[in-house]
């Protein structure tokens, strides 16, 4: 017999981008567990799912999977919108009958004009029968899992002789595009390499702008 959550209540919490999210819904999870209530998550974003960049691609995909593992109601993914934000989550709320909504302060997200005053008296306007959460998040740079790395920037992994290096401008020939998160404090290109393949995150260690273990690599751009 499947348990009937309460409706009265229900939880939307808002993502943008950034490892700031999993704790978001997770912090989500908990508070819908306590009160027995539907969980869902929202993120927004002005370009078509089709046109992130693979750090986007891979927090989506992070996301959906917490979303399935915890057993969220619904992940919305408002792709391509060019409403603005408040307008968005006004109509999402009064779609789910959502009475609160959580959204993470950051110094690096979106959602961080959600705290400033005049935008929140415009939410609560747009959205007046919802108690708002905001959650004080950490910087987006801590990786907890890796050490400390410098904003991401876009680069692309090539065939050098038998290695494989990255650079930061596009080739003219074979390459693997992504992200290169740079360790903080070292002068040489030493980091994270994360790109997405067939809708899936991958990362492979850079030491000294060379990949560090060139498997995956070489099978991709070997078969590309």
């Amino acid at each position: 017999m499947n348990h009937v959550k309460r409706m009265d209540e229900s939880i939307l919490v808002c993502v943008y981008y950034g490892l700031n999210g999993e704790r978001l819904i997770r912090r989500g999870h908990k508070l819908a567990t306590l009160l027995d209530c539907p969980l869902y998550i929202l993120t927004v974003d002005p370009k078509p799912l089709d046109a992130f960049d693979a750090e986007k691609s891979g927090y989506i995909e992070r996301w959906t999977q917490l979303a399935e593992e915890l057993q969220v109601e619904k992940f919305i993914i408002q792709d391509n919108e060019k409403r603005p934000i408040q307008k968005v989550v006004s109509d999402v709320a009064k779609h789910y009958n959502i009475t609160q909504i959580i959204v993470g302060q950051s110094a690096q997200s979106r959602w961080e004009e959600i705290t400033k005053g005049s935008f929140l008296n415009v939410l609560l306007k747009e959205v007046p029968f919802v108690d708002f959460h905001i959650v004080a998040v950490k910087r987006p740079i801590e990786d907890e899992a890796y050490g400390i790395f410098e904003k991401g920037v876009r680069a692309y992994v090539i065939r050098d002789d038998e290695n494989y290096k990255i650079v930061f401008t596009c080739p003219k020939f074979e390459y693997l595009e992504g992200i290169f998160f740079k360790e903080i404090g070292t002068d040489f290109d030493n980091g994270i390499f994360k790109f997405s393949y067939n809708n899936k995150m991958n990362e492979v260690a850079i030491k000294e702008g060379f990949v560090s273990n060139t498997h995956l690599v070489h099978s991709l751009l070997t078969h590309a």
